[in-house]
């Protein structure tokens, strides 16, 4: 599956227990009518990933949801679900996060070359 939209915010890589679990999370959101912040998790080494994106970025994640079940010391069973993000692709216009090049100035903007001859000789094939 995959989730489609701005990054809204990157947290820090945060690690639990005594094994170094190691777990980070992101929220996307949405472009449409009604938009949605969703949270994605990335875990042990999918949690590097993020270093190479920034908040405002378009992206594409690959996710996959989990869901687990747990009983409670009451003896009740608690059912929870998360959405787990493998993969991200950019999709900035000018790719990789590069901020797009700025727009051409108007060709006014350039003073005129006086001193250009018709027959002078370029290396040009055309």
């Amino acid at each position: 599956m995959e989730v489609q939209g701005k990054i809204k915010l990157i947290d820090e890589t945060k690690t639990f227990g005594n094994n170094g679990f190691r777990k980070r999370e992101m929220v996307v959101t949405t472009e449409e009518q009604y938009p949605q912040h969703i949270m994605i998790e990335f875990v042990q080494d999918k949690c590097d990933i993020l270093n190479a994106y920034q908040v405002g970025q378009q992206v594409k994640v690959s996710i996959n949801l989990r869901g687990r079940e747990w009983v409670n010391p009451q003896g009740e069973t608690k059912y929870f679900n998360s959405i787990q993000g493998w993969r991200i692709e950019n999709l900035q216009p000018a790719g990789n996060g590069a901020p797009e090049m700025p727009p051409m100035p108007p060709e006014d903007a350039f003073e005129p070359a006086n001193d250009f001859k018709e027959d002078d000789h370029d290396d040009l094939p055309f």
